[in-house]
């Protein structure tokens, strides 16, 4: 058996692999390691997004924790962020969030968030996996075991620590915003009209069973629709969680995390509000946003592809800012994870500040070509590291140059190696990722 956390928790098709046992022992476990039973009352915050079965596992979840002689504060359907955040408002001793995020809707997932709405290190994920192994220990009884109680004020909560960021108000803005009938979907629109923008919602009536159906931030074209049917200024895509935002410009152009990334950081050195003059993105940034912010001075610190290595970037050298190309932005002076209604927030602010519009702000970025090519091996480790294959990459790196770059990566979760160039135009980042590729093939 493979380890039971993934990069974001543990994620699986609900009432499969991710059963309600597992969840319960998911819960209990967590309360184990994470609270101490000397404590006089311990609390945990429980959310979820709103797939159907979200309401098996936060019930498996909530059994969990007060088998443990926790305390279960129910928050409902609200987006991740909120949830961590809440984490810290609550003065929680830690948080679950029942969320697949971007994933179809019979997956679903379980993450954990410790003290401080802090994601989990792995060496705390590997003592909760080694105590769900375990099995029950003795548990309090009478008195000592955990209640539910429902948090009415949640989205209030953190509505008004959303609203705290906001520095101009967006009255002249036209803003559609597709929540991919998930948890944003009350959560969004609540909060860009509460800012003063002028709202349109669509995707934002969940059932349980459409979350993620052919829209959010991995199906933009009913956004791009959208805008342009409306004449809105800009479209923002949420994820089924909410911790992703990518936009659309007002010509429908896309807005990527990259693109979103440079005009934070630009704003940011401006207000002398970016840390060391750096940014942190992972290997997949595209060769642009390196390009548009070295031109800026601004330092770009790369890491391995998850957010929650950035994170771990982020914390180590204190800088302020740092995201994925999907659309994950994390702030950390606002907030422990990515959040992507705030992120569409100050997307928006900047664009009141500056009174320009989306597609200016993101004009100092020109995204180079970028091509993919996804190479099925026999063992991945053994021929990503081949000579004949280091040697293709090698005189690839001589031939781009500055004015491009080629990435080989073995997949996570595939026997799969994949070869990723960027050039300045698309036939030359072809080539090369075929000659790249086909030294990959040769040792199959």
């Amino acid at each position: 058996m493979g380890r039971l956390f993934g990069t974001d928790g543990v994620r699986g098709v609900a009432n499969r692999e991710l059963t309600a046992e597992l969840a319960l022992a998911l819960g209990a476990a967590s309360a184990r390691q994470l609270s101490s039973p000397d404590q006089p009352r311990r609390v945990a915050v429980v959310g979820r997004d709103p797939r159907a079965s979200g309401e098996l596992l936060e019930a498996a979840v909530i059994a969990g924790l007060t088998s443990e002689g926790v305390d279960a504060l129910r928050v409902g359907v609200l987006p991740t962020p909120a949830v961590a955040y809440l984490t810290i408002a609550y003065d929680a001793d830690f948080g679950v969030m029942i969320s697949a995020s971007h994933n179809p809707m019979p997956d679903n997932g379980i993450k954990i968030f410790g003290p401080g709405g802090q994601k989990l290190d792995d060496a705390t994920e590997d003592r909760i996996e080694k105590l769900v192994g375990a099995g029950p220990g003795l548990r309090p009884v009478g008195a000592g075991v955990g209640r539910v109680v429902d948090a009415g004020d949640a989205l209030e909560r953190y509505l008004r620590h959303l609203g705290k960021a906001v520095t101009n108000r967006l009255h002249d803005l036209t803003v559609v915003v597709d929540c991919a009938n998930g948890a944003a979907s009350v959560a969004a629109p609540s909060a860009y009209r509460a800012a003063g923008a002028n709202v349109i919602a669509i995707n934002a009536e969940p059932n349980g069973l459409n979350i993620n159906d052919g829209c959010g931030s991995t199906h933009l074209d009913p956004l791009r629709s959208a805008v342009l049917a409306h004449g809105a200024d800009l479209g923002l895509a949420h994820d089924g969680d909410a911790d992703r935002c990518l936009a659309i410009d007002a010509r429908g152009e896309v807005v990527d995390g990259d693109a979103i990334m440079v005009v934070l950081a630009l704003a940011m050195q401006e207000a002398g509000e970016l840390a060391s003059n750096t940014l942190v993105s992972t290997v997949m940034s595209n060769l642009g946003l390196h390009l548009a912010l070295r031109s800026a001075g601004i330092t770009v610190r790369t890491t391995g592809v998850g957010d929650r290595y950035v994170l771990e970037e982020l914390r180590a050298g204190e800088y302020s800012l740092g995201g994925e190309q999907s659309g994950h932005i994390v702030m950390p002076a606002l907030g422990t994870t990515g959040d992507g209604v705030l992120t569409g927030l100050l997307l928006m602010s900047r664009m009141a500040q500056t009174r320009s519009a989306l597609a200016t702000l993101t004009s100092p970025m020109q995204t180079l070509p970028q091509v993919l090519i996804n190479v099925e091996v026999a063992d991945k480790a053994t021929a990503a590291s081949a000579p004949s294959v280091r040697t293709a990459v090698s005189e690839a790196e001589a031939e781009l140059g500055d004015t491009g770059r080629i990435l080989l990566r073995p997949s996570g979760t595939e026997q799969l190696v994949r070869v990723m160039v960027e050039a300045t135009d698309e036939d030359t980042a072809r080539q090369v990722a075929i000659r790249v590729a086909e030294s990959i093939s040769d040792r199959r």
